[in-house]
């Protein structure tokens, strides 16, 4: 009886040292974060929390409040032990690209995950497609393990909402080189001005959900929109608007090329009268500086010049009024 009951305590705690002393060793891949937790409590770094860090940097006022999190201890790539009552939680933390269609609470929304339908600020059903990556925030473990319970939801929903209002109140920025009367000829199209400014749309996503690392614990490293599709019922229509916008945009080129042309000859044929008359004016500003020379010169002087500019005119006339006689000339 005695060695029976030696022989289960033995065997316990064999089992207990293989099932909790071997089996307690786990590894953390070099693409992996985990927390560890006692009795169900992540380790903390003190009192500290996501206010004191600059992930937060990017909340609103009214948003620190709300988003809260204590830091926790995280357990970088490596082999390590724990005990009985611990427990690990690990993430991934590499980059991941999901189409900005999807829905992960609900993969057949959304043409199954590959058009995101928004509405235009004219009143336009379009189809969005395109790419979105994200990865977790090592800074924020706490919010993506504990603080949210679907986190990639509500990252892509959150990311959604914020896409179909900038879709619905785009405006594109204004061209400072176009002409005031242009705007008011060619009003504008709202998916024309979509596709033209992709980029700066892209930029824009990004830089809206750079609170998403402090809200859920992903980051957001860019949204890439690559394609805006408008209905087919509307796609003929819509480029027979485009083909009189360019008409009429390039007939408005024409004629304010036109208009810069005549004023840049108008301007050149001024300067050529200009300098004609400069022409015309000078030899008598000249003359009339020798004239003024010769004056204070003396009485003789002047008189001198006179009488011998009147001789070459006399060479030249043909004929000679003097007096009442009239003297032909040789």
């Amino acid at each position: 009886m005695l060695e029976a009951l030696f022989g289960l305590i033995v065997g316990f705690w064999g089992w207990f040292a293989l099932r909790y002393g071997a089996g307690g060793f786990y590894t953390v891949g070099p693409n992996e974060r985990a927390v560890l937790t006692t009795f169900g409590q992540a380790a903390r770094l003190g009192g500290q929390t996501t206010l004191s860090d600059p992930i937060s940097a990017t909340l609103k006022p009214d948003e620190r409040e709300r988003y809260v999190y204590p830091l926790v201890r995280v357990i970088g790539p490596g082999f390590y032990w724990k005990l009985p009552w611990q427990r690990v939680h690990r993430v991934s933390i590499a980059t991941g690209t999901v189409s900005i269609a999807f829905d992960p609470e609900a993969p057949q929304a959304n043409s199954g995950g590959q058009i995101l339908e928004a509405v235009t600020q004219d009143q336009l059903n379009i189809g969005l497609t395109g790419q979105l990556r994200f990865a977790i925030s090592e800074r924020n473990l706490y919010a993506y393990v504990f603080g949210v319970k679907q986190p990639v939801a509500h990252v892509m929903g959150y990311f959604i909402s914020i896409l179909r209002d900038r879709i619905a109140n785009f405006a594109a920025p204004k061209d400072p080189n176009q002409a005031p009367d242009t705007a008011v000829v060619v009003p504008n199209i709202s998916i024309n001005d979509l596709r033209k400014h992709l980029r700066g749309l892209n930029e824009t996503m990004s830089r809206e959900c750079a609170s998403a690392a402090a809200r859920y614990g992903i980051a957001l490293d860019a949204a890439l929109i690559t394609g805006i599709d408008s209905p087919q019922d509307v796609e003929s229509a819509l480029a027979a608007i485009n083909t009189a916008h360019n008409h009429v945009s390039s007939e408005i080129s024409l004629a304010q090329a036109a208009a810069d042309q005549k004023i840049v000859m108008s301007r050149r044929a001024v300067e050529i009268e200009t300098l004609n008359a400069q022409a015309e004016v000078e030899p008598l500003l000249t003359l009339a500086a020798q004239l003024g020379e010769l004056s204070s010169a003396g009485r003789g002087a002047l008189a001198a010049y006179v009488r011998n500019a009147r001789l070459a005119l006399f060479a030249k006339a043909r004929k000679l009024v003097v007096s009442r006689n009239v003297a032909e000339v040789p």
